[in-house]
């Protein structure tokens, strides 16, 4: 049985697949690399209870004890903050919380504003422009490389290495994407300790240096976890967000003439076209019953956001874009102790990304058909190389 994961067509397009799968059953196995299978999580109940079950571990460390995987992925990705499980989770999880609060985003807008104004500068009314490369990936990624501190030289290395990192089906490229931004990030706490300086990296210096409650392997992990997962989500986000909005008659009009509704249309797009398509690796403990399906012990699981936000048990005639929808509880960026951390930083780039495109370019159109759009190949998150457009 091929994976139907992997399928070609799953990233253009994994609603079908996931509706097809979800409709047999909401918990099934399906078949993985290196022969071993995992039971996917389709339906938004199941998931629910999956993102909250303490049977369905995090910590694949030891998942993949005295296995021979053949990965040779740095410990600084393969044993980050995502693969733990509590105390060592929620100790990890309290050091960087505060600079992801409601209020310190709120402290951000104006930084957020000026950056999506100058980036948006450059479209030309009546030139393509591409949606991916010329905001949704250089927004979040100026964003959060300013709240670590990554040099301007650095940054366009930084979102190479991520994409790699991502790579579906190509474990070399994943695997020497880890080394090269773990190393670069080991480098760049060294020269932070020799030049400290107000950023979110050095304060978690001083964590690991002052009350010694990281150890230089953790703080090192801990800032690959925050680069890499402080943008990719949020450049899915205005990605996949932007093209829905693009497909949907008058909705930028819309937008600009109650910039109001922003908020409630980026929770709407976040369930729509989820910015992550299948949650990332968890395993049985023992065994788990899980939507009639009985989980052995062992068994690795992946839950799928993408497929929960569509279940029509939970959202009725959820392959429409409804921007008056009540979209309370959607799963995008999980739920539970393993909830996004970054997830009102990525709100509030989204709704600023939209609202100021809308009230700028309320006539902005696709440059392209979508048929002619490529979506990356990766299982974990969804989005696309680029997206054509014209102001």
């Amino acid at each position: 049985m091929n994976n139907p994961l992997q399928d070609p067509g799953f990233f253009r397009n994994p609603y079908p697949t996931f509706a097809a799968l979800r409709s047999t059953s909401p918990v099934q196995q399906v078949p993985g690399g290196g022969g071993r299978s995992s039971y996917l999580v389709t339906g938004y109940a199941e998931a629910r209870a999956a993102f909250t079950d303490p049977r369905l571990s995090k910590d694949t460390v030891a998942f993949f004890a005295g296995k021979d995987t053949g990965r040779h992925l740095h410990p600084a990705v393969s044993r980050s903050m995502l693969a733990t499980d509590p105390p060592r989770h929620t100790r990890l999880r309290s050091l960087v919380t505060k600079a992801f609060t409601p209020g310190a985003v709120a402290r951000l807008r104006p930084y957020l504003t000026a950056v999506t104004d100058e980036l948006l500068d450059a479209w030309v009314p009546g030139e393509p422009a591409d949606a991916i490369g010329s905001l949704a990936v250089p927004l979040p990624v100026t964003v959060i490389c300013h709240l670590l501190g990554v040099p301007d030289a650095d940054r366009a290395a930084v979102r190479t290495w991520s994409n790699e990192l991502f790579a579906a089906g190509q474990p070399e490229r994943i695997d020497a994407a880890s080394h090269a931004v773990a190393d670069y990030l080991a480098d760049l706490v060294a020269a932070k300790r020799r030049t400290p300086d107000d950023s979110l990296l050095n304060d978690l210096i001083r964590a690991r240096d002052g009350a010694d409650r990281l150890s230089e392997d953790e703080l090192v992990s801990l800032a690959v976890l925050l680069l890499v997962a402080g943008h990719e989500t949020t450049t899915n986000l205005i990605g996949n967000g932007l093209l829905a909005l693009l497909q949907m008659p008058g909705s930028l009009r819309r937008l600009r003439d109650e910039p109001g509704l922003a908020d409630a249309a980026v929770d709407e797009l976040l369930r729509y076209d989820s910015p992550v398509s299948t949650a990332t690796f968890r395993f049985a403990t023992e065994a788990v019953t899980l939507g009639g399906t009985e989980i052995p012990a062992g068994s690795p699981v992946l839950i799928a956001p993408g497929a929960a936000n569509r279940d029509p048990a939970r959202f009725p005639d959820p392959d429409r874009l409804d921007l008056d929808r009540d979209t309370t509880g959607h799963l995008a960026f999980g739920h539970g102790i393993h909830r996004c951390l970054g997830a009102p930083l990525a709100r509030a780039e989204g709704v600023i990304a939209f609202r100021t495109i809308a009230a700028r370019y309320p006539d902005l159109h696709l440059a392209v058909p979508t048929g002619e759009l490529e979506w990356r190949h990766t299982r974990l998150t969804r989005g696309l190389v680029a997206l054509p457009v014209r102001p």
